[in-house]
């Protein structure tokens, strides 16, 4: 025993610079997790079981209760437009792409903001920059409801600065779930925080025309979110901590030293597995983005053509709809996401170009119920909510799925980058231009006869038939990605391995030595 001791010592000839210097992008380097967002919880980094959390863990359950319970009315608030779309057309008097035009303004400044809090969050105290951003966004999102018949353009606006709101607490809350848990359990509280996504979505449609209906105004759909926010807010301002940065795997010790952004970038594009998946979440984007804004409102002129309900006409139009259509959302949502994460688990280790071949399945497999969904609105609307079941279900399998793809074909020091890139060029190319260009095509086809409900309905099912197509190209994206994951993902693991700092428990030589090799 007295031999092995010396190994112990926080300094030795192995850690000499000289001898075996650490790379920039070393997870033992001072700017390795410097970077906290979702990417930082792989469970494959699972820090030292004796190693004790920077906050008490009923704390930290209290914390990830508040993330959760603020993120589902984040994207409530999300698709709440979507559940009332038919009313607000109405109300305005606009047409398809106009209407489209709501969901852009808001994806656009969301995704182009993101980038900047996350830059903020990893240097500044991310619970002050939550609380700001949320406050805007409950001021902003309750103004829109205000806004009259004369003045659309103020709620565009108001609609753009609701994404700034947004991007603040999107892109910083999955850096406080990553400094407060560890290892597999952060894993979980990651998917946890995640399930709310579908949640949130759809019972956005339900709150939403809920409220219109039972009020008889559709303005009161935008005010139950701003509502449940202010509560959100106090419980944020007492109940929310700031964690130190990567304290989870540092031993409570905040790693913030910044990089070279430019050397990540090149790193980024050189990274196939990275480059091709990032285009299939691009395609996903694209097509679910399109599907949540628009099927409630095709799904009710085809009621209308089939002569089951009357066109609407005045400011309160059915919601029936936007009932069902969020119930599928987020039950697809859940037991998609759960079914996705099964079967990476299972097929992983045993196939290791396992995930991307399950985002390519379930993009591929979609692809003919959404040209059924399309082609049966028309005739039976029972078997299109079977199809629509089916196929949100499948693609519900990448979500779980796509954040691991992320997090072990990209070094360590790299993944936040990494993550604000995927969701800049995600959005921009994907969510944020699909409700409106599909408006557009809308529009151009409703040119021949705009006064009638068949063309109302056969535009935007023509306009529709652009994501079928779209989804195949995700899938293609998918499977390329197959062909250059396994050697991306070894890359990784072998640098993860060789530079991951010695494990010795709860002793403090690791944090020694990581400090020895900062200052020599």
């Amino acid at each position: 025993m007295r031999k092995e001791l010396p190994t112990m010592e926080p300094k030795t000839s192995e850690t000499s610079p000289q001898d075996n210097p650490v790379p920039r992008w070393s997870v033992s380097s001072s700017s390795g997790l410097r970077y906290g967002t979702l990417v930082n919880s792989v469970s494959s980094l699972a820090p030292i079981a004796a190693e004790k959390p920077a906050i008490s863990t009923t704390r930290a359950y209290i914390s990830i209760a508040v993330l959760c319970y603020v993120n589902l009315l984040n994207y409530m608030e999300r698709y709440t437009i979507a559940g009332v779309l038919s009313n607000i057309q109405t109300f305005f008097e606009i047409s398809d792409s106009t209407a489209g035009l709501l969901q852009t303004v808001f994806i656009c400044s969301f995704l182009l903001l993101a980038p900047l809090f996350g830059y903020l969050g990893d240097r500044y105290n991310r619970k002050y920059i939550m609380i700001s951003g949320l406050s805007v966004w409950l001021l902003t999102a309750a103004g829109s409801s205000f806004v009259t018949k004369s003045y659309f353009w103020l709620l565009v606006l108001l609609r753009a600065l609701v994404g700034v709101g947004e991007a603040s607490y999107s892109t910083i809350a999955p850096t406080i779930i990553a400094d407060l848990f560890t290892g597999g359990q952060r894993s979980i509280m990651i998917c946890v925080f995640y399930i709310f996504i579908p949640v949130g979505s759809g019972l956005g449609y339900i709150t939403g025309a809920g409220s219109a209906s039972l009020t008889g105004d559709w303005h009161w759909a935008l005010r139950i979110t701003p509502i449940m926010g202010a509560v959100g807010l106090i419980l944020m301002i007492f109940l929310c901590p700031n964690p130190p940065r990567g304290a989870a795997e540092t031993n409570r010790n905040e790693v913030t030293e910044p990089s070279s952004y430019l050397e990540d970038v090149k790193y980024l594009l050189k990274n196939k597995s990275y480059v091709w998946s990032s285009l299939g979440v691009t395609a996903l984007a694209f097509l679910t983005g399109a599907l949540a804004f628009w099927l409630p409102t095709f799904l009710s002129r085809a009621h209308v053509i089939q002569g089951l309900r009357p066109a609407c006409n005045g400011e309160a139009c059915n919601s029936t709809d936007s009932y069902v259509f969020g119930a599928v959302t987020v039950a697809t949502g859940i037991l998609g996401g759960v079914l996705g994460t099964t079967l990476s688990k299972r097929f992983r280790d045993k196939v290791p170009y396992a995930d991307p071949l399950i985002c390519a399945v379930g993009m591929l497999g979609s692809v003919p119920f959404l040209f059924i969904i399309i082609f049966v609105a028309s005739s039976s609307i029972p078997a299109t909510y079977v199809f629509i079941f089916l196929g949100e279900l499948l693609l519900s399998l990448n979500w779980a799925v796509l954040a691991d793809i992320l997090l072990y074909v990209v070094v360590p020091t790299r993944r936040a980058t990494a993550e604000a890139l995927q969701i800049t060029v995600g959005h921009l190319l994907g969510d944020a231009g699909s409700p409106y260009l599909l408006g557009v095509i809308s529009d151009a086809i409703r040119v021949s006869n705009p006064q009638t409900p068949y063309w109302n309905f056969h535009s935007l099912k023509f306009s529709l038939l652009l994501c079928p197509f779209v989804g195949i190209l995700g899938g293609v994206f998918f499977l390329t990605t197959t062909l250059y994951i396994s050697e991306d993902r070894k890359a990784v693991n072998q640098l993860v391995e060789e530079d991951s700092p010695p494990q010795q428990g709860s002793t403090p030589e690791p944090s020694l030595e990581l400090s020895d090799k900062r200052t020599e």
